[in-house]
């Protein structure tokens, strides 16, 4: 922070000069645009549009708009990403910038592909990107921009378009890659797939060896992961054109490289490919065990109908639960009556003390005897639940592991029938996608199952660090910027200037505040707000959340943090309640040795206290 401020200042007291530095700002335009720290990119374009109000310099204008929208952008908030760009690329336009024109048509263009997922819009702005290009003699930016429109025509099935551009790209650049200045890596990888896509199987793995000769010898930091994917692309060439050796020998390297760089996701895509080969070759079994290698990196999948048998039985547990509560409170109550009524009768009976002491043997026998039949049926009762539970457990065992199978091959096959699409008719081809469906959305169920099921056992290790307070404070509070935008609802951040530091478990205390700040936000209406403060005190940490929600009766706050536990209040969105959050925040704040208390009053909104212990 302090070499941001110091950048900063540099930065003011330059372009305030009555003559403008451009350089300067140039140069502190492009050490914004390098920071691996979202918010402080989004510092420096409020410096630079402080500095240039209503558009005063229209280099600098271009510059603090592009930034806003990397910020957006790198935050999720695409429709403000994309604003901000236009505005950006408008001001480039009316000034006459054409390199600024083509920077910024390669972030919409980025956008709408991998964000927006719209390829023809993407396709427009790339072609007159294309235009500028050539406009501006700008020999790398052609080439990425016809790589780019090489990817984008293969994802619209248009392959002919898609050779005739990579084409282009390569005749540019090829000059360029034998003097050692420019690298067609992407030309070469967009050419093997769409001759991939067009059966031409030979064609495809003479471009992809060209990549995986290049990578084979290359030191670049990325070079295993671009080996990877040459060998993975050629693995699928070779598998397509049943040259089953030469397939088996670079799906072997593929799953060997993805080991090598500890990333699931390409072991996933590298046991794909293997089952694939498998099925090809008719090994029916080592398909299977590809393919059950390629599912254990995945979540498990359920229906509906396994969903809605794990709610009931949960419901049955909770309500043997509150039953079982019920008995020892009726014990308790009976045995305070029977107290009750002993000294009721010692104080009539004085003067008959021996009768009363006979009615006192005979009663005290008689209670003993309930109080010893009510004990044996709590017991019997706790036994019960206790079966409950395990058969609950069971059952979450059988939903995340032996119901899995099923989907697994569901999946597998859908996706090995979807290589072999072309070969189907239309409406085979709607019902392969509506398989498709189905599976991820039972894949959904069965996420939202297991995440509730685990938030109720304590199966976390804690693992202690020393977390800067305001800095991770601010980080929750910027993850839920977007869904506060979405109700107008302000969130403010009261913590002290300086750096608090406390020794905590960062998963644990990240997921207690992301719970309240998450609720604070659902049961504020529209155009309120909801504040955030930090302090630390002699022996503790304080955290307050405060909202102007619709409040909580007083005669609800003694269950507010029992599981399950049902309000009144409503979220003022129609937002979505399982019943658990403040459950698992009061089980976390007993585990960080902390605690958690409310004050709220219907329609004057709550405040949330978490004390945490040093």
């Amino acid at each position: 922070m302090k070499l941001l401020s110091f950048l900063v200042l540099l930065l003011i007291s330059q372009v305030l000069t009555a003559q403008v530095d451009t350089n300067a700002l140039q140069r502190t335009y492009y050490r914004a645009a390098h920071l691996s720290d979202v918010d402080s990119v989004k510092y420096y374009a409020d410096s630079i549009s402080h500095i240039y109000p209503n558009g005063g310099n229209a280099d600098a204008n271009i510059m603090f708009l592009r930034l806003y929208g990397w910020y957006y952008e790198n935050k999720g908030d695409f429709t403000n990403a994309l604003n901000f760009y236009y505005r950006a690329l408008d001001s480039a336009r009316r000034h006459g910038r054409i390199g600024r024109q083509t920077e910024l048509m390669a972030d919409l263009a980025a956008v709408y592909t991998s964000d927006m997922k719209q390829p023809q819009k993407a396709k427009e702005i790339y072609k007159e990107g294309v235009r500028l290009n050539t406009q501006l003699g700008d020999a790398h930016s052609l080439i990425v921009s016809y790589a780019n429109l090489g990817a984008i025509y293969n994802n619209l099935h248009l392959y002919d378009s898609a050779l005739f551009f990579l084409k282009e790209g390569l005749r540019i650049g090829k000059p360029l890659e034998e003097k050692g200045k420019e690298s067609l890596y992407e030309i070469y990888n967009n050419m093997g797939n769409s001759y991939y896509f067009l059966k031409q199987y030979d064609e495809s793995i003479r471009w992809f060896r060209i990549n995986y000769n290049t990578d084979l010898n290359s030191q670049a930091p990325d070079h295993l992961a671009n080996l990877w994917l040459d060998a993975l692309n050629m693995a699928d060439s070779y598998t397509q054109k049943a040259a089953y050796d030469s397939a088996g020998k670079y799906g072997g390297l593929a799953l060997q490289l993805a080991k090598q760089q500890d990333s699931r996701s390409k072991q996933s895509d590298s046991y794909q490919i293997l089952a694939a080969l498998a099925q090809h070759r008719g090994d029916y079994k080592k398909a299977w065990e590809y393919q059950r290698d390629w599912y254990t990196l995945d979540t498990a999948l359920v229906n509906a109908e396994t969903y809605k048998s794990i709610a009931e039985l949960e419901q049955k547990y909770e309500a043997r639960k509150k039953e079982n509560e019920k008995l020892l409170l009726q014990a308790a109550l009976d045995q305070q009556l029977f107290h009750n009524r002993i000294m009721l009768i010692m104080a009539i009976f004085l003067l008959l003390i021996a009768i009363a002491a006979a009615v006192l043997f005979v009663t005290k026998r008689n209670a003993n005897r309930q109080l010893q039949a009510t004990n044996e049926h709590i017991v019997r009762q706790n036994e019960r639940l206790s079966e409950l539970n395990y058969e609950k457990n069971s059952l979450i065992s059988i939903v995340s592991h032996d119901l899995s199978t099923p989907f697994a091959s569901i999946s597998m096959w859908q996706q090995l029938l979807q290589n072999e699409q072309d070969n189907l008719s239309l409406s085979q081809r709607k019902a392969l996608d509506r398989i498709g469906q189905a599976t991820r959305y039972g894949e959904s169920l069965i996420r939202h199952i297991l995440d509730v099921e685990k938030a109720q056992t304590n199966q976390h290790k804690v693992q202690l660090e020393n977390v800067d307070l305001r800095i991770f404070t601010e980080n929750v509070i910027d993850n839920f910027e977007p869904a506060a935008a979405k109700k107008d609802i302000q969130l403010h951040l009261d913590c002290p200037n300086k750096a608090i530091y406390f020794l905590s478990d960062r998963q644990l205390l990240g997921r207690m505040l992301e719970n309240l700040l998450s609720n604070a936000i659902k049961y504020t209406a529209t155009g309120k707000n909801v504040w955030i403060s930090v302090s630390e005190e002699k022996d503790a940490i304080s955290i307050k959340i405060r909202d102007e929600g619709v409040g909580i009766p007083p005669d609800e706050l003694p269950h507010l943090f029992a599981k399950y536990s049902k309000i009144s209040s409503r979220p003022t969105a129609g937002e979505s309640s399982t019943g658990l959050g403040l459950a698992i925040v009061k089980r976390i704040c007993e585990e960080l040795n902390g605690q958690i208390s409310c004050e709220s009053s219907p329609g004057d909104g709550s405040v949330f206290t978490v004390i945490l212990k040093k």
